[in-house]
Order: structure tokens, then sequence, then C-alpha cells
């Protein structure tokens, strides 16, 4: 069955389970079972934003700093 559906579907749905079970993955662990050209850039940043919506933190295992995506960058909206 892992041949039909594929080894990046499975590594996916391996990360989700340990990601909800834990409450955070690294982002070496995510790297490691999806290494670059597995996914597109596309469908990486649809897993990160998956796991993030989902309540999964994900930390660099390096920095110990939590990857809170593209919103962090955002500013808050100022008072007038």
């Amino acid at each position: 069955m892992e041949n039909r559906i594929g080894k990046s579907y499975m590594a996916r749905k391996a990360l989700f389970a340990k990601g909800l079970k834990e409450g955070r993955l690294t982002v070496q662990e995510i790297e490691e079972a999806l290494p670059a050209g597995t996914l597109t850039a596309a469908e990486r940043w649809l897993l990160y934003y998956s796991l993030r919506a989902a309540q999964v933190e994900i930390i660099d295992e390096v920095t110990g700093q939590i990857d809170h995506g593209f919103m962090a960058e955002t500013p808050a909206p100022q008072e007038h």
C-alpha cells in the first residue's frame, strides 16, 4: 500500500501524528523526514502552515527558537 500512496504522504502522516501527540516537532525532524526535493516549495509551506494551524510548535533544535512562520513577522495593527 505504501508504494501506491507514496513515501512522502506516509512521512507527512507520521509527522502529524507525532506532532499532535507531543505538541511539538523540530525543524530538523521535519527536514530529515522530507528532504529537499521530496515536496514542492508550496507543499512544504503548506505542511509547515498546517502543523502550526494544528497547534504543533515547530522548534529549531540548534537555536531553540520557535518558528512562528510569517505571522510572527507581521506587525500588530496600530491604534489611532
